[in-house]
């Protein structure tokens, strides 16, 4: 009899007979088994729209690795949808589902020890938890986005699903009818794909692009396209390249690729979330605390030269036409670390052999003459957020730069809700939304829906928003958040009363609270944190163990 060679280590020998009785009890052979298992990790579910194609896109990653030569094995994880939850408790597990995805992934992968993994995601916490996955196993590991969703188009104007929530306060104000508002709601989201503004899941897609752990160009291809199918196919030779060239994903997640990802982020002037997942990522990837004050630092430097919805009226796939994250990685060639590895195997400054200039220089442009010669994305530093916050200039009126407003404070996100479609909110507002930071929330929900209202109620171009939760990355207005130290850990924005005065200064990034320091003292006398009860189960957990919102809320 031929002698049995297996690849996986724990397939070898006498000791790996139970596991391969295992394996072939669902059809595996040893002609299948003795190649480099490679996991298909899959967060495939129909109940999320950035995830319903990726059932498809694994058959042709795992026709990819049969090709290449080696033996695919699916396994799926959880992938709550940001949009579906907002709103209601559901929000509160999905900052929190982040963790517990890499946690999962972590679990299945060292206990069947696969050859290398191919990660499957697309929406906004499902993408940085794998990618905290494969910073923390450190195998080889390529990851795969199902790519972005095309427009709705109404009144010949380009939309994303978030359409929805602005024709709520339309139909309050009486804009448009109950028929109408039907009409919105059925052409809001066309099709499967993640949604198509940058947010935080195109922003995540588009970032494991900039760190290398995607094939170049791939991160923008729309879900419904062919070369969708095309580069997942690649995809799965290409992990089998990794494999065997022993290229772990820590040769390509390291100081210097995450630096060119910050660049990214700030240059696109993607979601404010995307700091709080490469503060995640680089923990994971064994390089320790990432300080809010390097993203500060790079925000100096780093212009302003792509700008997508919410940030314009560019969605997108229009943004994919006008180069993508490649379109970007071109105008920023002479800042970024090049010696860096990518997931083809080559190092970066041999990519950019296939970079070109933009064409659509409405959406990229260069960094001598960029939309603002600061990034999109910023961190203010001030009293009453004394370990700092982040907000997103590309989304901010140029004319709310700097703003001085009265504080309306609410200890919940559903309060401040139910007060602005009551047209309780005067123009020249700041409200301050508490109590919703990572231990507070818990969970540290999006206050999307707020800015939604204040959009929907004509609010947005007079009013402030700032809290210790977070935002959506389609929110666009004036809004701050990541407020740290959070309400529940005393924080000054525990300490914020009606009618005290906030002022706001983009250009100095400073925020500040207008209140005496022996006044505050006064306060501080009195403060009790408030308690939300939540159900049994994570969310506890998730309050004991996370970390603030300024070392990107990671479960230590």
């Amino acid at each position: 009899m031929a002698e049995r060679i297996f690849y996986n280590d724990i397939l070898k020998g006498d000791n790996g007979a139970l596991k391969r009785a295992l394996y072939k009890s669902m059809g595996f052979d040893d002609e299948g088994l003795k190649k480099p298992i490679i996991a298909v990790v899959n967060s495939y579910t129909n109940a999320t729209p950035g995830h319903f194609n990726l059932k498809e896109l694994a058959e042709y990653v795992k026709a990819g690795i049969v090709e290449a030569g080696g033996t695919p094995m699916e396994f799926g994880t959880i992938a709550p949808c940001d949009g579906i939850a907002e709103g209601h408790e559901g929000m509160r597990y999905i900052l929190p589902a982040r963790d517990l995805i890499a946690s999962s992934i972590e679990v299945m992968m060292r206990a069947h020890k696969f050859d290398g993994m191919v990660l499957l995601g697309s929406c906004d916490k499902i993408v940085p938890g794998m990618l905290m996955a494969a910073a923390r196993l450190d195998i080889p590991a390529i990851f795969l986005n199902g790519g972005p969703m095309y427009p709705a188009c109404y009144k010949g104007k380009h939309y994303d699903g978030n359409i929805v929530t602005e024709a709520i306060g339309w139909k309050q104000r009486g804009e448009i009818d109950e028929e109408e508002f039907i009409k919105i709601e059925n052409l809001a989201e066309p099709g499967p794909g993640s949604c198509t503004m940058l947010g935080t899941a195109n922003t995540m897609c588009g970032l494991a692009e900039a760190i290398g752990l995607s094939l170049p160009g791939s991160s923008t291809i729309p879900a419904i396209a062919k070369e969708r199918r095309i580069v997942a196919t690649e995809t799965g030779r290409k992990i089998l390249e990794l494999v065997r060239e022993k290229i772990t994903a820590r040769q390509i997640i390291n100081r210097e690729s995450i630096e060119n990802a910050i660049m990214v982020l700030l240059a696109m002037g993607g979601s404010t979330n995307g700091i709080m997942h490469l503060q995640a990522i680089h923990d994971e990837a064994g390089l320790g605390y990432l300080p809010l004050s390097v993203f500060d630092e790079y925000s100096k430097k780093i212009p302003h030269i792509a700008s997508i919805y919410p940030a314009s009226e560019y969605d997108m796939i229009d943004f994919h036409e006008a180069g993508g994250i490649s379109g970007i990685l071109y105008e920023l060639r002479e800042l970024l670390n090049t010696e860096v590895m990518t997931a083809t195997g080559e190092l970066l400054s041999k990519e950019f052999k296939n970079l070109k200039e933009t064409t659509r220089k409405e959406i990229i442009k260069s960094i001598k003459e960029p939309f603002n010669k600061e990034s999109g994305v910023a961190v203010l530093q001030g009293n009453i957020a004394k370990e700092g916050c982040v907000i997103k200039p590309a989304a901010v009126p140029t004319d709310l730069y700097s703003f001085k407003g009265k504080a309306v404070v609410f200890n919940s996100e559903q309060e401040a809700i139910d007060r602005i479609l009551d047209n309780e909110i005067g123009k020249g507002s700041v409200l301050v939304l508490r109590y919703e930071g990572p231990k507070g929330g818990p969970g540290m929900p999006e206050m999307y829906k707020p800015m939604k209202c204040l959009e929907g109620m004509g609010l947005a171009d007079s009013c402030a928003l700032i809290t210790d939760g977070r935002f959506s990355g389609s929110n666009r207005g004036l809004f701050v958040g990541h407020i740290s130290p959070e309400a529940y850990e005393g924080g000054m924005i525990a300490l914020v009363e009606d009618g005290d005065e906030i002022e706001i200064d983009i250009p100095s990034r400073r925020i500040t609270l207008h209140v005496g320091e022996e006044i505050l003292e006064k306060r501080k006398e009195g403060f009790k944190p408030l308690k939300k009860e939540v159900k049994n189960g994570y969310l506890n957990t998730y309050r004991k163990l996370s970390s603030s919102a300024a070392r990107g809320a990671i479960v230590k």
